[in-house]
């Protein structure tokens, strides 16, 4: 799933994001747009998601978090 986060504080530390989002999906990824947004690409659920930002220390409403739609073509098997 594909996740875009608009927090409404500055991200202090995306490696501490991607440390905790790690430690939950190994495959997770994440960084920021030019607009500022996380963009978080994981097979976590959406509170999973939420628990792996609040304990990298990004308070977010879940609200905040939007799941987008899938881009997955399904031509891969996966």
């Amino acid at each position: 799933m594909q996740y875009l986060v608009c927090p409404s504080s500055h991200v202090a530390s995306l490696d501490s994001i991607a440390s905790r989002l790690g430690d939950m999906d190994p495959a997770a990824l994440v960084d920021v747009d030019a607009a500022g947004r996380l963009r978080i690409s994981t097979q976590l659920t959406d509170a999973e998601v939420l628990r792996a930002l609040h304990s990298a220390g990004l308070l977010v409403a879940p609200s905040d978090v939007e799941r987008l739609a899938s881009e997955c073509c399904g031509g891969c098997g996966g």
